[in-house]
């Protein structure tokens, strides 16, 4: 941290990160700070003064009536930062803001300026990578702020802030409190619904086909499909709808019979080629990396989610490896172009470089050409086996394939040919089967000497076409017409249509950039977003919805539709980019939104939510899965339901003989997920559920039966009272006997839970003895968070369930002798070894705390993102974690407000109507 900059140049960057290489490419006469990424933000309505509370900014933090001003506040952990800055800035005789160059950047600028008051000239400086030469260009090009860049970017925050205030509130009224409604995520969280959806209504089709090797006079043998019979095509997958009919006409669906008589009968007749037909075969690479298709195949092929794989690029970016991350434009500069071209040319041959350089447009209208793509920095690029000595892991991973990619995108196609041949083969009955058979052979590979993109291969109904392209070198033998071949193996062949595959993290980020919604630098928190919230849940790669996800999104589509409508939301961001052009009026826009269009008629925000009688929150909660059953979103989480008790007619209501008075009900947990749940699994559950339990034996000193029994809370087993005497006298105050209960260990199963386990588990809590100085009885027993030890009021927190049973006496006055740690555990030994922190020059390790993991040099410590492997995590990741923390600075609790008659001074932004 400078001490001070007197007659010098204070730059300001957001990321800490970024100060050493900045700082040594400028040169001692400029001072390099960083914000920290955003110094402000419009306060929660619980967070305004009190004077502010009662007045047009109470509702929203954003005055609607008076052009939609935004009530801007310091946040709380940047108030030391913000003093920081000021006091740097005194002696400093000019100011560079050096924030990203992307709208967001923008607006994290203008804040500074804002909130510094600046009395000295003041620069807008923009670099897209960390070089020397970036860096010296950008400080000697500086421009203005740009109005029209913050102004796309405040109203896009003040449109998430009228939208979550005022459909979340809704939600809480009618779904469950907490949950949360948001421009981006409720669509991504309907996209993910309406799949599992068509999962749920999916109803599989069986087929057949028949696959043959044929063998040529010389002995080359090669395979092949029977795709018709008597010029009549065979029905595949794609022929079948989702509901399991077939909807091609003119097609023969073949079943095992009909697949088994053919392959016999292509086994005795006789077999020929009838045509042969060679079409040229031309590929040409994909442009290089923005946003969104960087986290696409880094999900395919290296395995990172969206956030890990914007993690990473952020530290190449900051590190000087790659171009600014945070990109829709597929454009490379011209110095890109001509380092792409010359690395292509020094690595492959000149052959392999084109005359001309590539130039890609990108597809969306709305793209900010002006940014360049992400590829690596400088104006000659260092190759993977340059910065292996300085990259490892994921960081070394990514940069590689950046590097690919960027280099492939300036080389010439790959070309081959494309042979396709026709076998007819005579069937006994007279028909005539035709086999096609393709093969594709490349002559010069081109790009695809250094890349080639990655392919979705968890979509299941395109698994087939995945394996035939990546046979593309696959050489038919040389064929003309009027050959005959011998059918070596013929074999009928069964098959079933697959429902449409779930989203992955890639896929999801795919279609929303079809649909144009959201922006690239958004899709990352987008995913985590809908995952923190609870909406949606990662099965391996797939995402997969919750039941609370499909009961917020009928409600939202169902009386929110507009809001959730795709066309709309992607017109929103077409909207945004044209305020951001300057070619649309913010407030304007704004007012339309919440007020309403009177021109087209169309309902403003504010109107929507304004008549919420009509909702009907159990209808909107309720899921039908057939055969009479329905699932319920309630209170406590999801459940399963009869429509009707049993022996009730659901249509008449008419009671039959034995008839239950009150449906049945059984908790549902998210290990199931929606589209697998059938009609037979929840009876199943339901008669778990009703099940009075399975007895386990007697207990031997009460003579009580002991049940174990599946509970709304987990399995538990429990002692049977026996009824009280018809005689005995009945009073008020007599307090009706309980049952002993206790709900098994994690590790302990239901179904083979015995009576020796059962008892042990009801004679907790255990005393294990006596503390010999304090004469005060040492208690094991289990918890809610867990098996503690008691001992008067000092809880000790054990590591195991079964210590409650194992644990001695010495054993527990050993923990008690200990000095008692805050949180649940003991200390524990590190997770992970991290090296020398590069700053304080101790040692860092991660540990496991109370709210997570972290990491710690034992002076800072810094909390593991959401996405942070401890057991993976880099060096360098925990350096970065601590640099941070230190620059936040430490956490303060927030004084008791003083009550005086000058308020604070807070920033009401001036909104310009335009």
């Amino acid at each position: 941290m400078s001490e001070g900059v007197a007659g010098r140049k204070l730059v300001i960057v957001e990321s800490p990160n970024k100060i050493k290489n900045i700082s040594a490419y400028l040169g001692p006469e400029y001072a390099v700070e960083a914000s920290v990424g955003h110094i402000r933000d419009i306060p929660t309505p619980s967070e305004l003064p009190p004077e502010m509370k009662k007045g047009p900014f109470g509702k929203f933090g954003v005055d609607v009536e008076n052009d939609f001003a935004p009530y801007y506040v310091v946040d709380a952990d940047k108030k030391r930062k913000v003093a920081e800055l000021k006091r740097l800035l005194k002696d400093a005789d000019e100011l560079y803001l050096a924030t990203d160059e992307d709208r967001e950047g923008e607006a994290i600028a203008w804040h500074l300026y804002e909130a510094l008051q600046p009395k000295v000239p003041v620069k807008r400086m923009v670099f897209n990578e960390i070089t020397r030469e970036a860096i010296q260009r950008a400080v000697a090009n500086t421009r203005d702020i740009d109005q029209d860049l913050v102004d796309a970017q405040e109203t896009r925050r003040v449109l998430d802030r009228l939208y979550g205030y005022e459909v979340s509130p809704v939600l809480w009224r009618k779904v469950r409190a907490g949950l949360s409604a948001g421009r981006v995520q409720s669509v991504a969280t309907r996209m993910v619904v309406e799949r599992e959806r068509e999962r749920m209504a999916f109803r599989a089709a069986s087929y057949w086909d028949v696959d043959a090797d044929f063998a040529t006079a010389g002995q080359e043998v090669f395979g092949a499909r029977l795709t018709a019979v008597d010029d009549a095509r065979v029905a595949t997958g794609r022929d079948f709808g989702d509901d399991g009919t077939l909807g091609a006409k003119k097609v023969i669906h073949l079943d095992e019979a009909a697949a088994t008589a053919i392959a016999a009968g292509v086994r005795q007749g006789a077999c020929a080629v009838t045509s042969v037909q060679d079409k040229p075969y031309t590929r040409r690479p994909s442009a290089p990396f923005i946003t969104s298709t960087l986290q696409q195949e880094a999900s395919r092929k290296l395995r990172l989610s969206a956030a890990d794989a914007m993690r990473v690029a952020q530290r190449l970016y900051e590190g000087g490896y790659i171009t600014y991350m945070r990109t829709d434009s597929t454009v490379l500069s011209e110095s890109a172009l001509s380092a792409a071209r010359s690395q292509a040319r020094e690595m492959y041959g000149a052959a392999y470089v084109p005359d001309a350089p590539r130039r890609y447009k990108s597809s969306n209208p709305g793209a900010q050409e002006a940014h360049e793509a992400i590829r690596p920095s400088g104006d000659r690029f260092r190759t993977p086996a340059q910065v292996a000595g300085e990259l490892r892991g994921t960081e070394f991973a990514l940069y590689e394939l950046i590097w690919k990619r960027t280099v492939a995108s300036q080389m010439a196609d790959a070309v081959g040919s494309t042979a396709t041949v026709k076998v007819a083969a005579s069937l006994p009955d007279g028909r005539v089967a035709e086999f096609t058979a393709s093969g594709t052979v490349i002559t010069f590979r081109g790009f695809l000497a250094a890349y080639e993109e990655g392919r979705d291969e968890e979509d299941t109904r395109r698994k087939k076409e995945a394996k035939l392209a990546a046979q593309e070198e696959r050489r038919l033998p040389i064929l003309i017409a009027g050959d005959t071949l011998r059918a070596d193996r013929v074999e009928a062949q069964g098959h079933e249509t697959t429902p449409p595959p779930r989203y992955t993290e890639a896929t999801l980020v795919k279609s929303l950039e079809e649909k144009r919604i959201g922006r690239p630098s958004t899709y990352a928190s987008i995913l985590g977003t809908i995952q923190d919230r609870g909406y949606v849940n990662s099965r391996g790669s797939a995402l997969v919805p919750t039941w609370l996800a499909f009961a917020v999104t009928r409600l939202m589509e169902v009386h929110f539709g507009r809001l959730v409508d795709y066309d709309f939301t992607a017109s929103m961001e077409s909207d945004l980019d044209d305020i951001a052009r300057g070619d649309a009026h913010r407030v304007e826009w704004l007012r339309r939104f919440y007020f309403g269009d009177e021109a087209s008629s169309a309902e403003g925000l504010r109107d929507l939510v304004a008549d919420l009688g009509d909702i009907d929150a159990r209808a909107i909660s309720t899921i039908d899965i057939g055969d009479g059953l329905v699932v319920r979103v309630g209170r406590y989480g999801p459940y399963v339901e009869e429509v009707a008790p049993g022996g009730v007619d659901p249509t008449t209501g008419e009671m039959g003989e034995g008839a239950a008075t009150a449906p049945r009900r059984a908790t549902l947990s998210d290990d199931i997920a929606p589209a697998d749940l059938s009609a037979q699994q929840a009876r199943e559950l339901l008669d778990a559920s009703a099940d009075d339990g399975r007895e386990l034996g007697v207990d031997p000193v009460s003579g009580n039966p002991i049940i174990a029994r599946a509970g709304r809370f987990g399995p538990y087993v429990t002692e049977v009272l026996p009824d009280p005497p018809a005689d005995a006298p009945r009073t008020r105050k007599a307090a009706a006997a309980k049952p002993r209960t206790a709900s098994l260990f994690a590790d302990m199963d239901l179904r083979t839970i015995d009576v020796e386990t059962a008892l042990r588990l009801l004679s907790l809590p255990r005393q294990v003895g006596v503390h010999p100085e304090t004469g005060v009885a040492i208690n094991a027993q289990n918890g809610r968070y867990g098996p503690y030890l008691t001992m008067g009021t000092d809880s000790r927190s054990l590591e195991r369930e079964s210590q409650l049973f194992e644990i001695t006496l010495d054993e527990a006055l050993a923990i008690y002798a200990q000095p008692k740690q805050r949180g649940r555990a003991a200390a524990k030994p590190p997770l992970k070894e991290l090296g020398a922190d590069p700053v304080s020059g101790k040692p860092v390790v991660v540990k496991d705390g109370r709210f997570g993991a972290y990491v710690t040099d034992g002076e800072t410590n810094a909390t593991l993102r959401r996405d942070d492997d401890p057991e993976s995590i880099t060096p360098e990741r925990g350096f970065e974690l601590l640099a941070e923390k230190r620059a936040k600075g430490p956490t303060t609790r927030r004084a008791p407000a003083k009550r005086t008659t000058k308020a604070a001074k807070k920033t009401v932004k001036k909104a310009t109507k335009k």
